[in-house]
């Protein structure tokens, strides 16, 4: 496997320990990087590690410190930092099991493939990723890496399985706060069914490859047109139906309707033929006297 192993060790069950690798499961997308530039010279702007009253100082000066007091530290190396004994740096103890549908969305942050480590570990490996299939639980653990210890799921996927970083209690908000002015109010029976059935005329599958950033395409034809300019200033007109409107009285049954009918409404209708002109007699010609 060409990608290098992002953590190796061991996931343990009761007795059974199975030597694992893990790789990271996701990539960093498309994306602009600008630099800051001194605009008169034109020149990138630079950052230098100054200490007050000194200047500038060698990166081989600095440790790294922990403020016990306002102005006092405790300076440590990062050879005593990564000498911290943890047991889960190297090992994966299968704690608790769960139903999927019990931890929140809010508590998953990064997804990891996990893997045997070598031809011996196969056997134990997939006796556990057909278990949890099986039971239909996910596995929860603590893991540390990269100078932190995480709450972690584990989760069969295809052939092998996926280790999932989780955020700790503190670190997500409580929904109740942001949720509380909204009415528990029962929605119109019509417009609950205009709306389902909305769901459903959109319904399919996931397909990732169905959207990609359009915001890194809009900033690389800004910078093709402001490189053909010449340096002149280039502003795009601004989007005025994204926003909110003034008003905030909308007539939801008609908006919902007006969805449901898709791009037919759209359609041109041909025109009405118009109907054939009648062709009147003509009047017999009136007798003349005698």
């Amino acid at each position: 496997m060409a990608a290098r192993a992002y953590w190796q060790g061991q996931i343990r069950l009761a007795l059974v320990s199975i030597p694992v690798e893990i790789y990271s499961a996701t990539r960093s997308g498309a994306s602009i990087a600008f630099r800051q530039i001194h605009e008169p010279s034109g020149k990138p702007v630079k950052y230098e590690k100054v200490v007050p009253g000194l200047g500038a100082i060698d990166t081989d000066e600095i440790m790294k410190g922990f403020e016990i007091e306002k102005g006092e530290y405790v300076l440590l190396d990062q050879d005593e930092i990564d000498a911290v004994k943890l047991e889960s740096k190297k090992t994966l103890e299968l704690t608790q099991f769960v139903d999927a549908g019990d931890i929140d969305v809010l508590y998953y942050e990064k997804p990891y493939f996990v893997v045997p480590a070598d031809d011996l570990a196969e056997e134990a490996f997939i006796v556990l990723r057909e278990a949890l299939k099986r039971t239909k639980k996910v596995g929860l653990g603590q893991l540390a890496m990269r100078g932190r210890e995480y709450v972690v799921s584990l989760k069969p996927c295809g052939r092998g399985m996926v280790l999932e970083t989780l955020r700790y209690a503190d670190e997500v908000h409580k929904a109740q706060g942001y949720f509380r002015d909204i009415p528990d109010a029962k929605p119109d029976t019509e417009l609950l069914e205009l709306a389902e059935a909305l769901i459903e005329k959109k319904a399919g599958p996931f397909d990732p490859q169905g959207f990609h950033d359009r915001y890194v395409d809009a900033l690389k034809g800004l910078i093709e047109r402001k490189r053909k300019a010449k340096g002149r200033k280039i502003i795009e007109d601004k989007d005025e139906g994204g926003g909110r409107s003034g008003s905030n009285v909308v007539d939801l049954m008609a908006a919902l309707k007006k969805s449901m009918e898709g791009g037919a409404a759209a359609a041109k209708k041909a025109p009405a033929k118009k109907p054939a002109a009648r062709k009147v007699p003509a009047k017999p010609a009136a007798k003349k006297r005698a």
